[in-house]
């Protein structure tokens, strides 16, 4: 069973967003030691990139993703 099929409810803990109020783009620690990425749908059609069924691309600002790892790096020293 690969991570994404894991049935188990998932705890986000938020990592970093770009704005409030859980409408922008967020990145969420889980207990599993990964990560999930909220953020604006990329269209199947507009990448030449071929997407799985049960994925989907997103896009988030830089930003967020480095202040998303900052955050990682962080917890995992202190």
């Amino acid at each position: 069973m690969t991570i994404h099929e894991d049935p188990r409810p998932r705890r986000l803990q938020e990592l970093t967003h770009l704005c409030g109020g859980g409408g922008c783009p967020t990145v969420y620690r889980t207990e599993r030691e990964t990560v999930v990425v909220q953020g604006y749908v990329v269209p199947d059609d507009s990448t030449a990139v071929e997407v799985p069924d049960g994925e989907r691309l997103v896009e988030i600002p830089t930003e967020v993703l480095l202040a998303a790892a900052d955050k990682i790096r962080e917890q995992a020293v202190g």
